[in-house]
């Protein structure tokens, strides 16, 4: 049977926000305490006491901000080249025998142009595809006839390239999306491969996201 320390621990990890707010100093622990109690009792397999539980976490934080600190400082100090992209536009179509086709024929037809951005993005019933505002119109005249799903303009994209080892490191995405979460930047898309991942978002917000990255990485001495 779990000890109460190792309950409140174990709990609070599942909770990746809540550990965030814990480490900024954001929470009423009492209050917390309240709300954990019932999930606490469940796991230790008897009743405890407010105080029991508030003391638990007084104890986990000091813990929680030196594991942050470490976590976010490898993370951090690890991203290579941040790359702006601003006039991009963002399509979603449902998947159909014919879209591969258009989409050859779109490549095909950007192939020799200079500075165009094209990606595709294939789910299992529906397709993404980011693009430059440029070729918007020629989107619109190739996939004229595949269903629409939304569109959407006054994109741009940060595109950050990764070390080879993320892929065995976790928590890259998720301390990199916190920062972009903490300051209320909605992400419009995303887009990875295996060493560099590429958040699309809107115009209004490219400048925040852009400062809050270089910020994160001049904190740790990059």
């Amino acid at each position: 049977m779990l000890t109460i320390p190792n309950a409140v621990e174990e709990v609070i990890k599942k909770k990746p926000f809540l550990e965030g707010a814990l480490v900024e100093g954001l929470v009423n622990l009492s209050a917390l305490a309240r709300q954990l109690k019932p999930e606490i009792e469940k796991k230790v397999g008897k009743e405890v006491n407010d105080s029991a539980v508030i003391m638990a976490l007084n104890r986990l934080v000091p813990r929680l901000e030196l594991m942050s600190a470490m976590k976010f400082k490898k993370v951090v100090e690890n991203i290579g080249d941040i790359i702006v992209r601003s006039n991009l536009a963002d399509y979603a179509f449902v998947n159909s025998p014919t879209l591969y086709e258009r989409q050859a024929k779109l490549l095909d037809r950007v192939r020799a142009m200079k500075d165009v951005f094209c990606t595709f993005s294939q789910g299992i019933y529906e397709t993404t595809l980011v693009v430059s505002s440029s070729i918007v119109k020629l989107v619109d005249e190739i996939f004229a006839e595949e269903t629409e799903i939304a569109k959407t303009e006054n994109l741009s994209s940060i595109t950050v390239k990764l070390p080879a080892e993320n892929t065995i490191c976790p928590g890259v995405y998720y301390y990199i999306f916190k920062e972009l979460a903490w300051d209320n930047i909605n992400i419009a898309e995303v887009i990875s491969t295996t060493n560099e991942f590429t958040v699309v978002i809107g115009d209004e917000d490219i400048h925040r996201a852009f400062t809050i990255l270089m910020e994160a990485k001049r904190q740790v001495g990059v």
